[in-house]
């Protein structure tokens, strides 16, 4: 399965120093031009951006539809461009935040899973022991945004609430 990121999962998991874990779960992540832009050329002040920029496993790849990236202009472009090449390759898995997003992605069929989703499955496969430290990490260090009800349903998923 082809895993397709925006800029906000790369930055998070760089964030809190797991980035190799995308790579663990993933294999090979896959952004557009955009993100790259976003992260690698634009990102000077990112977390993580030259460790992303090394990152063999994460390479690029073209949107074909410039249309319908142009459509989804209320997202933001690499936003934009990382749902429209989920929607090019059918069947693969976005790695996607923002809210707006998402809401987009899904009217599209695209199957998505975010920051704490990612979570999730890694201490599900032993990768990581607790996530309540790596949320209460992103809250403060990245400023992830979180309802509180989402907060308690991911730590009751993950046995820790």
């Amino acid at each position: 399965m082809k895993v397709i990121s925006n800029s906000s999962p790369l930055i998070n998991f760089t964030t809190l120093g797991h980035l190799q874990l995308l790579h663990q779960l993933y294999d090979t992540i896959v952004i557009p031009e955009a993100v790259h832009n976003e992260v690698v050329v634009g990102g000077q002040g990112y977390p993580g951006r030259e460790a992303i920029e090394r990152a063999d496993w994460i390479v690029r790849e073209a949107v074909s539809d410039l249309t319908a990236v142009a459509a989804l202009r209320s997202l933001g472009h690499g936003e934009a461009e990382a749902v429209i090449l989920a929607v090019e390759n059918p069947g693969a898995l976005l790695l996607l935040d923002d809210r707006r997003g998402r809401l987009a992605a899904l009217t599209m069929g695209v199957n998505i899973i975010g920051t704490l989703g990612v979570l999730l499955v890694a201490k599900r496969k032993g990768l990581i022991p607790v996530i309540a430290p790596e949320i209460e990490r992103l809250q403060t260090q990245v400023g992830f945004r979180l309802r509180e009800e989402l907060k308690v349903r991911v730590l009751r998923e993950a046995g820790e609430g």
